[in-house]
């Protein structure tokens, strides 16, 4: 037993992207801007949404701003530490380090289709039942979807994380992704893990494709209901969808095509990775803040109490 504990790992190195110093410190000064990027767009957004009154009354932008937190609170998780290791010879991360980077991913990750789904739900109400939009979608609804996107990424996680913490990993110590990523790192275990990785590919893989599943049918729904009803009012519900549909597309394809093929020689998932944990959070400031008309408003009503309340001294 003590030999066994004894050679048990303390840690793992991280491949990262590239081992050129060159590439290293181009990549360093690229990721820690779109870190700062995406914390001050999703911030942003956060605020707007906490100090306008005609947003935050809004479901819709309610839903938005716990989108930015999860958006935030996934890339935190993941970029500061691949920013600092593009500066280290050693990318190395803790077990236990390792397996809370791991338990939060997948935690926020479940929380985020979970809201997704919501948001499905909301625009279904509020385009094809306007009347009756805001006596369904009322706070105490609300905050029971927030309880509930929680819950969904908590029971994901643990379903998995309870059986990886047990695992014994004394052998190599190698993951070749910026960060620990689920798949690869069962592969290190020193047993047989074929019934785990089964059951990642069927939580993970499976869920992220039914979700995307219902979220495309309910979106096709959508639009067939507003086609039926008028033509006119088909493109305005095209442009309202547009900017759910693009994040929905752009934040469950990386994550079905990791779990599709998770067990693969291809290196072609620390790609994806990078898409999944800098890229993605970046949609939410620019595609709900440029596009936005009511965001703009927004906008500049707080632009214009700064001016006000600046005067007035």
């Amino acid at each position: 037993m003590d030999k066994m504990n004894s050679s048990m790992i303390s840690e793992f190195v991280l491949l990262g992207l590239t081992s050129t110093w060159e590439l290293d410190v181009f990549f360093f000064f690229i990721f820690l801007l779109a870190y700062a990027a995406i914390m001050t767009g999703n911030l942003f957004i956060v605020v707007m949404i906490t100090f306008d009154s005609h947003l935050h009354s809004t479901p819709m932008y309610f839903l938005l701003g716990n989108l930015s937190f999860l958006d935030m609170s996934m890339s935190t998780i993941t970029t500061p530490k691949m920013v600092i290791d593009f500066l280290r010879e050693n990318k190395t991360i803790s077990l236990w380090g390792c397996m809370a980077q791991m338990f939060f991913l997948h935690l926020l990750g479940g929380s985020e289709m979970t809201l997704l789904i919501v948001m499905a739900v909301d625009r279904y109400i509020a385009i094809c039942k306007p009347l009756h939009y805001t006596a369904i979608m009322n706070r105490r609804v609300l905050t029971g979807s927030m309880l509930l996107s929680w819950a969904v990424g908590f029971v994901h996680t643990v379903s998995q994380m309870v059986f990886t913490i047990t695992l014994p990993f004394c052998g190599p110590n190698v993951v070749d992704n910026i960060f620990c990523d689920l798949p690869l790192v069962l592969k290190l275990a020193c047993t047989d893990t074929y019934v785990l990785e089964v059951l990642v590919i069927a939580d993970s893989g499976l869920l992220s494709f039914i979700c995307f599943i219902l979220l495309l049918i309910s979106y096709t729904v959508i639009l067939v209901t507003v086609r039926r009803r008028s033509s006119g009012g088909l493109s305005k519900a095209l442009s309202t969808l547009s900017a759910h549909i693009t994040v929905v597309t752009l934040f469950f394809g990386p994550c079905i095509f990791i779990y599709a093929w998770p067990f693969s020689s291809f290196s072609v998932d620390k790609f994806l990775s990078v898409f999944y944990s800098v890229i993605t959070p970046l949609l939410n400031p620019i595609i709900y803040t440029l596009r936005n008309q009511e965001m703009k408003a927004a906008m500049n009503r707080l632009r214009t109490q700064h001016i006000s309340s600046r005067q007035s001294f």
